[in-house]
């Protein structure tokens, strides 16, 4: 198992990326490196829709852009309670032909699956499967701790990394709220988050809508 202080120095190789696909391989290469993993496909996730689509994916024969998996994680339950309950999850056997999809299957002998989510505070922003594993590899409970403080980091690193919204004009909670709701949630669950009321997150958000000038549905808070 990783320790946290052993994950948090391999998160610096991402600044090392130049580009933001780069990042997104680098993401891949460092999770190989530490897990007893020899794949890993890296997923989007949105809320509305409970939408997860492919990005890519990563094994000992190289890099593959999986654009054309695009699921309803509702249909994946593996998938859907790690991300509902924001932890790794593992399974085997009878359990992983139970819970998985054919799509994900790359060779006969495979008969297990590991989810990371890719979270940020209460927000899931994606997701690395593996279904190819070391031979010896032990996924116990202390692996699946170390997958999901993994998960926890990448997502840090990409909201820091994000610079889609313009943050000179907004203050440090209109960004955080803005940011929240771009990722899919609700005014409630940033209420409880932030520990505040829904009335504030609401005027927050009116507030830096205001500011940017931004009237565009992708800003509105659809999950309310």
């Amino acid at each position: 198992m990783a320790s946290n202080h052993t994950l948090m120095e391999h998160m610096v190789q991402l600044d090392e990326a130049a580009t933001h696909e780069e990042k997104l391989y680098k993401i891949l290469e460092v999770y190989k490196s530490l897990f007893p993993v020899q794949n890993a496909f890296l997923f989007r996730y949105s809320p509305l829709g409970y939408l997860g689509e492919g990005i890519i994916m990563l094994n000992e024969a190289g890099l593959t852009y999986i654009n054309e998996i695009r699921d309803n994680i509702r249909t994946l339950p593996i998938i859907y309670s790690a991300i509902t309950e924001r932890k790794a999850k593992y399974c085997s056997g009878l359990e992983f032909l139970k819970q998985t999809s054919s799509k994900y299957i790359l060779k006969s002998n495979e008969k297990s699956m590991a989810v990371v989510p890719i979270c940020f505070s209460s927000a899931v922003i994606g997701y690395i499967c593996t279904t190819q594993f070391l031979d010896g590899a032990v996924i116990n409970s202390h692996t699946l701790s170390s997958l999901t403080n993994y998960g926890r980091l990448v997502g840090r690193y990409m909201e820091k990394a994000d610079n889609h919204i313009e943050t000179q004009s907004l203050s440090k909670r209109e960004l955080e709220v803005m940011r929240k709701i771009s990722w899919g949630e609700s005014t409630k669950e940033m209420a409880a988050a932030m520990e505040i009321s829904e009335l504030t997150i609401k005027q927050y958000v009116k507030s830096a809508i205001k500011k940017l000038g931004a009237i565009t549905a992708r800003m509105l808070w659809v999950n309310c």
